[in-house]
């Protein structure tokens, strides 16, 4: 009955576990999306159901993705804390078995006998063989300390998983991002070159004119301006694409070896499969980064229930089974058994407050990896909320700098014309190129705007893991 009774309360004390319960943290949001942008969140596919290969359009985009993919060095980073983050969660969790060790040994002794009985002479030789496994030191883990600093080497593991999923997606729309930037600048560069072209050709005639006597040194003055206003945004957006360039070459590892495709215009970059924004709870089991924050938030509840578990006794057991013999041919046998077991146990007394200490602290990290928890969350709904109503608004934008620019490249003809037939100043000419090229100029930058937002929606939402 004692035996039995005994067992019971072992297997009972083995099941203790001191560390919090691990509740997910209430949605510290809204239920939803604000309506007035968000439309109906069921409409259109999932981003996480649509592999990125199928979100962009761009077939040379899609190659600097790939390759980024594969040769983007913070990213080799983050596969490599996985490893990293495994074996350490492997050693922790190995101590909650006995480490078994094998031995043998075999010493050969010679002993003076005047060590034994004074005023004798010679000595005494022996000879001595063992073999045996022991098991030293392993902690009975009566209050689960061992257990929970195992779940937390686990929970971190976890975490860098999660970490690599969502440096991924960051990766994946940083690349589109540099991408686009590079595009605009290209487009306003075309733009520029035409520009400064058109307006060479201007102050030639205005040259002539003003030779001829038929013009003043003003409008040629005014054609020289228009001409280095263009000349000068030209250089400008050539050093922004150099350095669009330079940060996509770090981010894709490194030049493209291979020819990449054709590139499209910034305004077929937004012909992208239409996104169902879903509810902020969806995002819970979809972003990485929550996903991360969320084992980080379990590593810290288990580090809670090691600290507490110091205040109680630890129990150790060393043992060891062999055979031990003078000689080696009698040394497997009944005569030559040996064993030896030996429990010990440790209990905190006067420590100065450190084991106190060690739960405060553990405490402390519990109450930050719950607010990091929270902020992540709160961070995912707003750039959801924000790339949501960039979807609507930067659409209305573009169709409105559309026709915009559409009436200020009517109104730059229109100046043309009525100077060249006497009506009207070269100011007014003047007034209207500027207008005109800073128009399109900026229905470039708003395009380029559109499609990146579109990428970052995509990104928020869960989309990009898959290659698809």
């Amino acid at each position: 009955m004692r035996k039995a009774f005994a067992i019971m309360l072992s297997a009972l004390l083995a099941g203790c576990n001191m560390a919090p319960p691990h509740e997910r943290p209430a949605l510290p949001t809204a239920a939803d999306y604000p309506a007035d942008f968000a439309g109906d969140v069921t409409i259109g596919q999932r981003a996480s159901d649509i592999g990125w290969r199928s979100f962009f359009a761009d077939p040379q985009l899609e190659a600097l993705v790939t390759q980024a993919l594969a040769r983007n060095r913070d990213l080799a980073v983050a596969v490599a804390q996985i490893e990293e983050a495994r074996g350490l969660y492997r050693v922790q969790n190995a101590d909650r078995l006995p480490t078994l060790a094998a031995s043998g040994d075999a010493t050969r002794t010679r002993t003076p006998l005047s060590t034994i009985n004074a005023g004798s002479t010679g000595s005494i030789t022996a000879n001595r063989y063992s073999i045996g496994v022991g098991v030293s030191a392993f902690e009975v883990d009566f209050w689960g300390r061992v257990r929970n600093l195992s779940e937390a080497a686990r929970s971190q593991y976890l975490a860098t998983v999660e970490a690599e999923r969502a440096f991924r997606l960051t990766l994946v729309r940083d690349v589109a991002s540099t991408y686009f930037a590079a595009r605009e600048a290209a487009e306003r560069i075309a733009l520029a070159e035409a520009t400064v072209k058109s307006r060479l050709d201007g102050l030639r005639i205005a040259q002539r004119r003003l030779d001829a006597g038929v013009t003043s040194a003003l409008d040629y003055r005014q054609s020289e301006t228009l001409l280095t206003q263009a000349e000068t945004e030209l250089a400008a957006l050539r050093l922004t694409r150099a350095q669009s360039d330079n940060f996509l070459a770090v981010l894709t590892g490194g030049p493209v070896s291979e020819p990449l495709p054709a590139a499209l215009p910034l305004a077929q970059q937004t012909q992208t499969p239409a996104l169902a924004a879903g509810l902020p709870s969806d995002l819970m089991v979809k972003r990485p980064d929550i996903l991360a924050a969320e084992e980080q938030l379990r590593a810290a509840r288990a580090n809670i229930g090691a600290a507490r578990a110091a205040f109680f006794p630890s129990i150790s057991l060393t043992g060891s089974l062999g055979f031990a013999s003078s000689t080696l041919g009698d040394l497997v046998g009944d005569n030559g058994l040996s064993w030896s077991f030996g429990p010990s146990i440790s209990l905190p007394i006067f420590d100065f407050g450190r084991t106190k200490g060690n739960l405060s602290v553990a405490e402390a990290r519990g109450d930050i990896a719950v607010a990091s928890y929270e902020r992540t969350v709160q961070g995912a709904f707003r750039e959801v909320a924000d790339a949501l109503a960039g979807r609507r608004y930067l659409a209305d934008q573009v169709e409105a700098q559309e026709r915009g620019t559409l009436a200020t490249r009517r109104i730059a003809d229109l100046a043309r014309t009525r100077y060249r037939e006497g009506v009207a100043g070269y100011l007014e000419v003047l007034d209207a190129e500027r207008n005109l090229f800073s128009a399109e100029q900026a229905l470039i930058q708003l395009r380029r705007a559109q499609a990146d937002n579109l990428v970052t929606l995509y990104v928020a939402l869960g989309g990009g893991l898959i290659e698809g």
